[in-house]
């Protein structure tokens, strides 16, 4: 016998990557099942809001994270299973099943991963109070609570609305906060799209990234992520997962099973590292320098001359002190920066190798071959497989 073919809606916004990646694993969970079911998805469904409240079919998974969304369908009598951000007290879940991306535990990941790296001082840069941005107050109140129990100084900004008519005056803002902060600290900002307007603020106020600022984002937006000449690191949300266990809700419902007001917490996948929150605890002023020209420019193919011109002391004297502050000598760090670059975009782009080779500034492909057997033992086509199999299986440092 096979089951009713079932008529779903799903209430979401396309633009927003976070809203596609549910979308996706509700798609993986309706494969997975073999659900013969007819899905109703409207790209941009906020221009027909007031149409929810007329839709027929026999279930519904929605974004709770909208406010005009939760007060049209909370009371609906089609079995519906809602999807947001997780709170701190439980009165502030709606009565019905909800499966929920875990704050606190996003803002934990980050904030952890910058205290790994030796930092004492840290920020969090948010959005501005609004019934649209409950989210973005729940991992604020999340930052205050872990940086607290740790007794260290903490800052706040909740920033401005970026708009195009309002830009300029949000940026001029976010520079005169990011010129008062101690140096260095470690930011967590409250999406990767927040994380990036710091970054590009920091680069126009000749702000080190990361020696002086480190800067961590959440959501791992892949399309995003090199927009800022500092590739950007993220936490990354357990979205597919949260689709997922939404839709095997929403069907268990179908079926007659009770859903008791289910609650379900999602953690996060984990920090994907990159440069802006690459923070070493240099005290020197001249290593500093050495070190954000080289991380900047080893790429480009610059010698340790070029390194030791942009600071502007004698080689021996640099390079003496930059041995005692890193370890290894401005040579062998030009040479590390570039194969990590390479590993980065061999794992994460499906760029060309002799592509990544130019951009990395080696003088072949077959250079970096070598290299990378040497350092890791694998191929770059070895290494690519590899760190896809890693991230599909959700294994992310």
């Amino acid at each position: 016998m096979f089951e009713k073919r079932y008529r779903l809606n799903l209430v979401f916004n396309a633009n927003k990557v976070y809203d596609r990646q549910i979308i996706e694993g509700i798609g993986e969970y309706l494969q997975a099942a073999q659900c013969d079911w007819d899905i109703y998805f409207e790209e941009d469904f906020r221009y027909r809001l007031e149409s929810l409240k007329n839709w027929q079919g026999d279930g519904i998974i929605a974004d709770f994270d909208n406010p005009e969304v939760e007060n049209i369908l909370k009371d609906t009598p089609i079995p519906m299973v809602a999807i947001g951000g997780s709170y701190q007290h439980k009165e502030d879940y709606p009565r019905l099943p909800y499966v929920a991306t875990d704050n606190a535990a996003l803002v934990k990941l980050a904030y952890e991963h910058l205290k790994r790296k030796g930092l004492t001082q840290f920020a969090f840069y948010g959005m501005p109070n609004s019934d649209h941005s409950r989210w973005s107050k729940e991992r604020e109140h999340a930052f205050v609570a872990q940086v607290r129990s740790d007794g260290y100084p903490l800052h706040i900004n909740r920033g401005l609305c970026t708009t195009a008519e309002s830009w300029e005056n949000a940026k001029e803002s976010l520079e005169n906060w990011l010129t008062s902060l101690p140096k260095p600290i470690g930011i967590i900002a409250v999406t990767d799209s927040r994380a990036r307007h710091l970054l590009q603020a920091c680069d126009h106020l000749n702000i080190l990234v990361p020696e002086e600022t480190s800067v961590i984002g959440i959501d791992n937006e892949s399309m995003a992520r090199y927009l800022n000449r500092t590739a950007l690191s993220s936490v990354t949300q357990g979205c597919k997962q949260m689709g997922y266990e939404a839709a095997k809700i929403l069907h268990r419902m179908l079926l007659g099973y009770p859903s008791e007001n289910t609650l379900m917490l999602v953690d996060p996948i984990g920090v994907e590292e990159r440069q802006s929150s690459d923070y070493r605890a240099l005290r020197d002023p001249y290593v500093i320098q050495a070190m954000h020209y080289i991380r900047h420019n080893a790429c480009r193919g610059i010698k340790v001359t070029q390194v030791v011109d942009s600071v502007g002391i004698s080689r021996s004297n640099l390079e003496t002190r930059f041995i005692e502050e890193v370890g290894c000598s401005m040579h062998e760090q030009l040479h590390m920066t570039k194969f990590h670059r390479a590993c980065e975009l061999v794992s994460s782009t499906s760029l060309a190798f002799d592509e990544i080779a130019r951009i990395c500034g080696y003088p072949s492909v077959q250079y970096m071959y070598t290299v990378m057997r040497k350092n890791i033992g694998m191929t770059p086509g070895e290494f690519r497989v590899s760190s896809r199999l890693k991230t599909e299986n959700g294994d992310i440092n």
